[in-house]
């Protein structure tokens, strides 16, 4: 499963050479990893009422292209690799057919005391079906 994100870069998000801050893409890779959430069923915020965080663990952005204010750019993401405890999301940012950057952020399951936790089951089958394991 894939979700795909459209959107257009704000004038807020540019730097002093007019591209998009580089701060800018994990905010981004959030806003994907949301709308994937919500579009397997099992939306960020339910996840967190429930007591649990999928806490972020690691980070990781290759740029590839420069992106500018008001370009209409796609978000696809996509989750990767699903365990018990963790988790994998990669991205993939694009204006057109020019890619701009790949990313991916890894995620531990805690509960509220940010003590690591195993998934609740219907959420580890939802990601692991996303993610062709299941």
């Amino acid at each position: 499963m894939r979700a795909f994100t459209h959107f257009r870069t704000r004038y807020a998000e540019t730097d002093a050479m007019g591209v998009i801050h580089h701060a800018t893409y994990p905010v981004w890779f959030e806003m994907g990893r949301s709308d994937f959430m919500r579009e397997l069923g099992v939306p960020y915020a339910e996840v967190e009422a429930r007591g649990y965080y999928l806490m972020l663990s690691g980070l990781n952005v290759k740029y590839r292209a420069a992106a500018r204010y008001d370009q209409e750019l796609t978000l696809t993401t996509r989750v990767s690799e699903v365990r018990s405890r963790a988790c994998i999301f990669v991205y993939e940012l694009r204006r057109g057919d020019t890619l701009i950057a790949t990313g991916e952020t890894q995620h531990i399951c805690t509960d509220k005391a940010y003590r690591p936790a195993r998934m609740p089951d219907d959420i580890l089958v939802a990601l692991g079906d996303a993610a062709g394991g299941g």
